[in-house]
């Protein structure tokens, strides 16, 4: 019996992945996509409990300023007017982010843009600060001691799961300040999360596409590669060659969800943890992304840590050693034939939903010559 052969082998069937193999299908192409996860869709999973969206690996929330990504999600689910406006709780205190005139006036009682920025230029005066070391300096050279100390630098060391002092200035390059009483924490001209949830979406794109899922790629390498012509891998380059020169460090995510016998619990979609203690970062609660009026709610609690070999990696870990190392890597993708790399991990860098998108489609089209 012939094995049936396709132009492409789909590691990973997240955003990148699903998106080119809608693109390929479209150019009559056949793709087989993988997955060795029990769901498809990647960290945008939303799992439904108790009649709500439960994003499965974190709040994903949707922005751009590129009209062509918007129409292109929109083909698949159609999106409310959900708009990110995080509070963050610093010890019990409230705070609106990002850093606007209703942040400014819970620290200081300031009421005016001239009364905030002369209490900022203040603040920042008198650190004589002229090149930050690190990640403390810097943030503290771009809006001063209380910014800093309440809702900055203990989020930050969880989050990086390091003090502030040994991260490396460059992460922190500038912080959004704005001197008006806005509390959209994105700029962007589109924002919204999809009506029904995010899997709308990976459904429309993979519809028509063969899916296999809880199948490993390099567990079965051999067999799998032999199945296509080309390969589009979305998973770690480092592990692609074998770790060859050595690991790529990543920060990982715990999540701790609990279902709530009561209609709201917090109030906002997210709520960031500032201080040092409680160790989560944040609590999403998961209903007010959709404006849920269900009985119950779900609540999601995060807890940052290092990512152990086996454990899934969420954030590439952009210090100096870890772009070198990545350097090396992607200097071997480059001289690949066969294999076009793509993806959050692939590509060792931080993506948003829709740069992800965008990635896709520049790869997927120049592939195809289009």
């Amino acid at each position: 019996m012939a094995i049936q052969k396709y132009d492409y082998l789909i590691v990973g069937s997240g955003l990148f992945g699903a998106v080119f193999a809608h693109e390929a299908k479209k150019a009559g192409k056949t793709c087989l996509v993988i997955d060795k996860r029990k769901h498809a869709g990647g960290n945008v999973y939303c799992r439904e409990v108790e009649g709500i969206n439960v994003h499965e690996y974190g709040a994903h929330i949707f922005h751009t300023n590129d009209k062509e990504i918007w129409d292109y999600v929109n083909q698949f689910a159609e999106f409310n007017r959900y708009t990110n406006s995080p509070i963050a709780n610093f010890r019990g205190e409230l705070y609106n982010l990002p850093f606007n005139m209703n942040t400014f006036y819970a620290l200081w009682k300031t009421k005016t843009p001239d009364e905030a920025k002369k209490k900022i230029e203040e603040q920042i005066a008198g650190l004589n600060i002229t090149e930050p070391k690190n990640l403390e300096e810097q943030a503290l050279k771009l809006v001063g001691k209380d910014i800093y100390e309440k809702l900055i630098k203990h989020y930050t060391e969880k989050q990086w799961g390091r003090k502030a002092t040994e991260l490396p200035a460059f992460i922190i390059k500038r912080l959004p300040v704005r001197f008006t009483y806005d509390n959209n924490y994105f700029n962007d001209k589109y924002q919204g999360i999809p009506i029904g949830g995010y899997n709308k979406i990976i459904d429309g794109l993979l519809e028509g596409i063969e899916v296999r899922l809880e199948c490993d790629f390099f567990e079965q390498r051999d067999e799998l590669s032999a199945l296509a012509d080309k390969i589009v891998f979305t998973g770690k380059i480092d592990e692609f060659y074998n770790f060859q020169f050595g690991e790529l460090e990543y920060r990982g995510l715990r999540f701790e969800t609990e279902v709530l016998d009561r209609e709201n619990y917090q109030g906002n979609a997210v709520v960031n943890y500032t201080d040092s203690e409680p160790a989560y970062t944040r609590i999403i609660e998961h209903k007010h992304f959709e404006f849920g009026t269900q009985p119950k709610t779900v609540i999601t609690r995060e807890y940052p840590l290092t990512a152990a070999k086996g454990s899934e990696p969420y954030y590439p870990v952009n210090d100096e050693k870890n772009s070198e190392l990545v350097k090396r890597y992607l200097e071997l993708a480059k001289a690949e034939t066969n294999v076009i790399f793509g993806g959050r991990l692939a590509e060792y860098k931080y993506y948003d939903m829709h740069q992800v998108i965008g990635s896709a489609l520049v790869k997927v089209r120049r592939e195809l010559g289009r």
